[in-house]
Formats: C-alpha cells, structure tokens, sequence
C-alpha cells in the first residue's frame, strides 16, 4: 500500500504473503526472475509465537519500513505491531469498546482501522500513535476489510453475518461514507486492481468472488462473477504488482491465486 505508482520494472518482484485470522497481507521483496512454469508453493512459517494475538486476529498490513500490524495483540480492541526482528508488542489501543477488523495504510504513512463494532474507520498518525475518527455511518453493518487506492480513497466490505448479506462502501478522503451496493452476500474480502480499473469483492457464504469496473472517480459498474468455489468460505484477497488476485480460502487453509 506504501508503494509508489506501479513501473514495468517491478513486475517480477515476489511477495511475503501474511495470513492472520484468514486475512492476507503482502509485502514486495527485492526484484528476482522467477521461471512461472516452475514455481514452488510458498511453505508457510510462523512468524510470531502462538497466543500473542486473540483469536479476533485480522488485518494484516505493512509499512514501509517492514513493520507487520494486525489487529488484536494480546486483548481485543489493541492493534499489535510485529518488527521485522519478529518480536511483538502492543502498537495502540482503540478508543472504548471498539475493535479492529481491516488495515491498510496511505502513500503518506497514514494507517486506516474498519472497526467493525461501532461502524467506524479510523486514522492513525503512525508517529503520535494517536487514532482519531475518520469516517462513521449508523447504516453499516460492520465495516471489514478494506482496499485503497493511490489517490488515498478507501473501499469497505460491510457484511451482516446474522442476515447472510453485506454492502459495498467507498470512503472519500474527507472522511464521507458512500454506499456503492447493497442486497449482497456477506462481503468480506475487497481488492483495487494495480491499474485501479477494476474492484474485486467476495461473499464468504456464497463463495463468489464478484468484479466491478471501478471509474476514475470511483463508482462501481458492469457487475460481473469471476468465480465460485464450490467448497469452504473466503476472507481477504489481494492483489500482487502483476494483477493475480491473491484468495484465502477459510477452513481449507490454502490461498488461491487467480489470474
């Protein structure tokens, strides 16, 4: 999310992909040629010691220094930060009852939280540590996850877990909450294609993963399905430089990567 417009030189690079709580965070890596047709599995490793985080652990994003954060270090309502040296500690904590769901983070080092309790997105300076609130609507359910644009524009997946449903949201960089699609699956895991032409949303209970042409001003339009898996849930997805679709596939412990 740190990272400047995309060049054709940085089509190579690999990923670290982190899985937390059946999100997926990436983080580039030096450029290496790499021979597609050949390509192992990435061997999945631990990087933090098991019990550090709640089991509400989510949203997993990096600053450009390396630094992993995911939500809920230790107790609920915390976001946790984890140093490249993997030790991990306590980054902040939400103001009253709030807890964190999705993270991502500006081109000016701003970090973002859906906070899926009060319907809430906040901004946190990353050098005062401080979140102050960014964006609220009463009509959302409880925003999730969430994808950025270069420009600093947020979309929000908004599912109803009781209700099996969900709605799409676009937060402005003033802070103001614009409802983009309702009568949904449950909507969780949201991606921006590299070239911002495109948006991807999945239903977890459906299991459909959906595309939407996604305008210069960013409204949605030509709703299409991409796929549907016939077995086991989704959460996050993301993109890689190249423009795959990186999907965690929640319960089956695999991430799908779809061209």
């Amino acid at each position: 999310d740190m990272r400047p417009p995309l060049k054709r030189t940085m089509a190579r690079s690999p990923m670290h992909y982190y899985l937390l709580g059946g999100a997926i965070g990436l983080i580039s890596l030096a450029p290496v040629v790499l021979n597609a047709a050949n390509d192992d599995l990435y061997v999945a490793q631990p990087v933090t010691p098991s019990g550090e985080f709640t089991g509400g652990i989510e949203g997993p994003a990096c600053d450009a220094k390396g630094h992993l954060y995911a939500v809920n270090f230790a107790r609920q309502g915390t976001i946790g930060i984890v140093s490249p040296g993997k030790k991990g500690d306590v980054f902040l904590a939400l103001p009253a009852d709030s807890v964190g769901n999705g993270i991502r983070f500006d081109q000016m080092g701003r970090m973002y939280i859906a906070d899926y309790v009060n319907h809430n997105v906040w901004r946190v300076d990353v050098n005062s540590q401080k979140p102050t609130l960014f964006a609220h609507n009463s009509k959302m359910s409880q925003p999730n996850d969430l994808a950025i644009a270069a420009n600093g524009t947020l979309y929000a997946s908004d599912p109803n877990w009781g209700q099996s449903s969900g709605q799409i949201w676009r937060v402005e960089t003033d802070g103001s909450a614009i409802l983009l699609e309702t009568n949904m699956g449950t909507t969780n895991g949201i991606e921006v294609s590299p070239d911002e032409t495109t948006l991807y949303v999945n239903e977890s209970v459906q299991r459909n993963i959906w595309v939407y042409d996604l305008s210069p001003t960013g409204e949605i339009s030509n709703k299409r399905l991409l796929l549907q898996f016939p077995d086991f849930g989704m959460d996050g997805m993301r993109c890689d430089i190249e423009g795959n679709l990186l999907v965690t596939r929640h319960g089956k412990s695999t991430v799908a990567k779809v061209s």
